[in-house]
């Protein structure tokens, strides 16, 4: 279920919670962009109607590419630009536009609010809001174009449309040899090597967990999601506290605007649940594919390997040695599946781990 910005009701978690349990495996698989897939459905026509009827799938033509991340956070904490009302012009912009149905399925649409955490996750046409206006993005770098704030969407549907319409094989703006053609028209205000800073960012892999605090005086809760397997029925609970809900690219959720007593009240009933709200926790530097058996394409249960890693990075810290250092993410075959922006990518063998030649 593709949800832009990750953004999801209660009653549409509820819906597919429900929808998970009854037609398809209860394990619940949160994405690399912030969206969620089920397995091994049962009964395709029950699923589509039921989240059909909550509204997650507002449109045939279009759904595989209504691929929008954005930063989560966004509106509620920090003094970044407030991005959310433009996830939903976004996302109706490309349902408005037939020629966009014919965009790869991987092409990825990114908004960030200024604080650059999406930004780091390279998407295809994107913006990053800097002071009053927006620098476009492509594939993740500045292009020199600065739009204003409200020709941005239009701008990502202009890019967008061009790259569908001229992308011959290539599957991402990042395997185009040129991508003049896609900037077009817009006016370019810098070159590299101006004294002009570009934007730039670190790729953030770490989601922000706990109690955090919003601009408004009201709690967000972040837990994060080990592996990203999210049962049906810890969902059902999420669903519960009836609040606004996002699912992060870094297979967490957050869960907004909450008084502090209900914050405390969920705090209590989901930490036992096995969702993480610490931020030291090792299972925040490791992640994996979905890998065997749920994939035919895997050497190995990467899942159960990562799980094991976590624990033996417990061992190790208990008796004061160091463990490993930096992000690891598990996966059973070279396509390297919801790799991380930065991190080192094992990959399979059948007879244990190597590292990728190359970060995909």
């Amino acid at each position: 279920m593709r949800l832009p910005g990750g953004m999801i009701t209660a009653q549409q978690l509820e819906a597919l919670a429900l929808a998970a349990t009854r037609w398809a495996s209860p394990a619940m698989e949160l994405t690399s962009r912030g969206n969620i897939q089920i397995r091994a459905v049962t009964d395709t026509a029950a699923v589509a109607d039921a989240l059909a009827a909550s509204g997650l799938l507002p449109s045939n033509s279009h759904e595989r590419v209504r691929n929008i991340v954005a930063s989560p956070l966004s509106g509620r904490v920090g003094s970044s630009a407030d991005i959310r009302g433009m996830v939903t012009e976004l996302d109706d912009a490309i349902q408005a536009r037939p020629a966009l149905a014919g965009l790869p399925g991987r092409f990825l649409f990114g908004l960030d609010d200024g604080r650059g955490d999406v930004s780091g996750l390279a998407p295809d046409a994107g913006i990053q809001v800097v002071d009053d206006s927006a620098a476009l993005l492509l594939a993740g770098r500045d292009t020199g174009v600065r739009l204003q704030i409200t020709d941005a969407v239009d701008s990502l549907v202009v890019v967008a449309d061009r790259f569908a319409e001229g992308r011959g094989t290539c599957w991402r703006i990042s395997e185009l040899d040129d991508t003049e053609r896609l900037l077009s028209g817009f006016t370019v205000i810098a070159q590299p090597g101006a004294t002009w800073p570009p934007v730039s960012r670190p790729p953030v892999s770490r989601p922000p967990v706990g109690w955090i605090e919003q601009n408004d005086g009201r709690v967000a809760l972040g837990a994060a999601v080990p592996l990203g397997v999210l049962q049906a029925r810890v969902a059902e609970y999420l669903a519960a506290i009836n609040a606004p809900m996002v699912i992060t690219p870094w297979r967490s959720v957050l869960v907004f605007d909450l008084d502090e007593d209900v914050a405390d009240a969920a705090l209590r009933v989901l930490a036992p649940m096995g969702l993480v709200f610490d931020e030291n926790s090792p299972w925040l530097s490791v992640s994996a594919c979905t890998g065997s058996p749920g994939c035919e394409h895997s050497a190995a249960d990467v899942r159960a390997d990562a799980a094991a890693a976590v624990a033996e990075c417990r061992r190790l810290s208990g008796s004061g040695e160091e463990p490993a250092a930096g992000h690891r993410h598990f996966v059973g075959c070279e396509r390297a599946c919801g790799s991380p922006p930065d991190g080192h990518v094992l990959v399979a063998t059948g007879d244990g781990y190597r590292p990728r030649d190359a970060h995909p």
